[in-house]
């Protein structure tokens, strides 16, 4: 038998006055982006912004369904709209954020599965790391860089390969 440790590496900020000024404003607007989310059931607005390596900004928000399978999450909004208008464009960052109605978020949000999934597919196209900045209402920002620092063990088109 072989143990195999998986090791993240986050680099983590008490403010966002610590960021630089393109992470700060990326973040700004996905802050902005929760405004306009549709949250109906779960009260839980999610923005993501995507800053492409040509430097166009696109933002995104949750959309919820009555049929919950049915909603989308910020990030892949965000990110399904770049890659549709930008095909051969790669990511350079998204940040991500999240209010709530009822509630503080004073920890950074992350991801989810699906949405780290796709992360990683454009990862892999466009052979490019991805920066992921992630903060709540309030509290520490997060940053990442390259998604194996949250989804370990990717599942991509080399898989499928006879």
């Amino acid at each position: 038998m072989k143990k195999i440790i998986l090791k993240i590496s986050i680099d983590e900020y008490d403010s966002v006055n610590e960021l630089n000024n393109d992470d700060r404003q990326l973040l700004e607007q996905a802050q902005k982006a929760t405004d306009t989310a549709y949250a109906p059931y779960s009260q839980y607005r999610v923005g993501a912004a995507v800053l492409l390596e040509n430097n166009v900004t696109i933002t995104g928000n949750n959309q919820e369904n009555a049929a919950y399978p049915s909603g989308l999450c910020a990030e892949r909004v965000a990110i399904f709209y770049a890659s549709s208008q930008y095909p051969d464009v790669p990511i350079k960052s998204i940040a991500i954020t999240a209010r709530a109605n009822n509630f503080r978020i004073n920890s950074p949000i992350t991801p989810c599965g699906s949405c780290r999934q796709v992360m990683a597919e454009l990862e892999n196209r466009h052979k490019n790391k991805i920066k992921v900045i992630l903060m709540g209402e309030t509290g520490k920002i997060q940053i990442i860089y390259g998604i194996e620092n949250i989804l370990p063990l990717t599942f991509d088109g080399d898989n499928l390969k006879k």
